[in-house]
């Protein structure tokens, strides 16, 4: 997605937990001058009570809240806003609902399990359990190479990332790709 071309970009922050997705998508969301959601709002309060207990998420828990989070971004859309907001997004079909908003770009922030694993692990107060990051990580679809969006490691800081984001939406990854980790998803 070109930004100039597309002055209402719609943009989903996914990836597992401990990616730093809602860090990343605000940060974006704010450089872009675009709304931002936090997706996790957007989930009910039998889903935080059941991944707080520590069992994962099924497809019938997940479909409502991924509805949410469409519609936001259809709205956003619809009234000619840029949006960002930050999603696991973990399957296809579930990316494929999303895109039902809009032209919707995927930012996929990968890293290390360890490295996920260890920032889930010194998280205050989140309902996301460290034994959950397995189930997540098994749940995970990669972008596919006719989905839009592209990866990026997330093993700099949150602002290098969205440097190296900006960059990649604006057409400048090229240029930069080998320093910044960004890898493309689709031709």
């Amino acid at each position: 997605m070109d930004v100039t071309s597309n002055p209402a970009p719609l943009i989903v922050v996914m990836g597992v937990a401990g990616s730093g997705k809602t860090t990343v998508a605000a940060l974006l969301a704010g450089r872009l001058g675009a709304a931002f959601a936090e997706g996790d709002d957007f989930h009910s309060a039998a889903n935080v009570a059941k991944m707080s207990a520590g069992h994962p998420l099924t497809d019938d828990d997940r479909w409502p809240w991924l509805r949410g989070i469409r519609d936001w971004l259809a709205e956003q859309h619809a009234a000619g806003r840029p949006a960002v907001v930050p999603c696991s997004a973990l399957r296809r079909a579930y990316r494929d609902l999303l895109r039902g908003a809009g032209p919707v770009q995927f930012v996929h922030l990968t890293g290390s399990r360890e490295l996920l694993a260890g920032r889930i692990q010194s998280r205050v107060g989140h309902y996301m359990k460290p034994e959950m990051l397995a189930s997540q990580l098994a749940t995970l679809e990669p972008l596919g190479p006719d989905e839009p969006g592209f990866t990026v490691d997330i093993a700099g800081r949150p602002e290098r990332l969205v440097d190296d984001i900006l960059a990649h939406v604006r057409g400048e990854a090229n240029a930069r790709t080998t320093e910044t980790h960004v890898t493309e998803e689709h031709s």
